[in-house]
């Protein structure tokens, strides 16, 4: 009776290997070469065995793919690690004051725009100044004598003579004076850091009352 070349064979468990139920996506690891090295040995011609040069060339593989796995499953614990430690550090940040870059609102006429401005020391008197995209005055909000926080402010949409401003992109600034008549300048878009949550692997931080993502702060002072 003929016995089924080492080609003929491997070939067979190959597709054996690839199909849905064995294998359903189609892709060979190290066990299943072990398998196929095993089988190889297993129904080689009697007459023609399998020389040593290709046993140490197919050892060899199946070394090499071994440590490759093994590689890539330590890199992806150190990734997984890396990241976690890069989340808890965010938390040395509470205390601090996040910038989030802009200063800017988007008006829509005849609504009223509510924002949030930290004053980040204790309010004698103060202006909240509502600014265009020129840089011109268009309205001013009073503060009022409070302490040190974060205030909400609501803009009617109304600028100094009364009438509707357009829709569009105003800026928001605030200057101010404390109980010893120091003057100071804060704006909407600087809050300090109140706390830090995790939510599916991203880190969102509070300022003011809204939690936003890490990525969207633009410098941590």
């Amino acid at each position: 009776m003929a016995i089924s070349s080492t080609t003929d064979t491997s070939s067979a468990l190959a597709a054996r290997t690839n199909t849905s139920e064995g294998n359903p996506k189609g892709i060979l690891g190290k066990d299943d070469f072990l398998k196929l090295l095993l089988v190889e040995l297993q129904y080689q011609d009697p007459t023609a065995p399998t020389d040593t040069e290709k046993i140490l060339s197919q050892t060899s593989q199946l070394a090499t793919l071994e440590s490759a796995d093994n590689t890539n499953k330590a890199l992806e614990k150190l990734a997984a690690s890396l990241g976690s430690s890069q989340q808890f550090s965010t938390i040395a940040a509470i205390g601090k004051t996040a910038d989030l870059g802009s200063d800017a609102i988007a008006h829509e006429k005849n609504d009223n725009s509510t924002f949030e401005v930290y004053f980040p020391n204790d309010v004698e008197q103060g202006t909240v100044t509502v600014t265009d995209g020129n840089g011109n005055k268009v309205s001013t909000i009073d503060v009022g004598t409070n302490p040190s926080g974060v205030y909400q402010f609501t803009w009617d949409g109304l600028n100094s003579s009364g009438q509707a401003a357009e829709g569009g992109i105003y800026h928001i600034n605030a200057s101010y004076t404390d109980a010893k008549g120091n003057a100071h300048e804060t704006r909407l878009g600087a809050y300090p850091i109140e706390s830090v949550r995790f939510d599916n692997g991203n880190t969102l931080v509070k300022v003011g009352s809204n939690y936003v993502p890490l990525e969207s702060i633009k410098e941590v002072y």
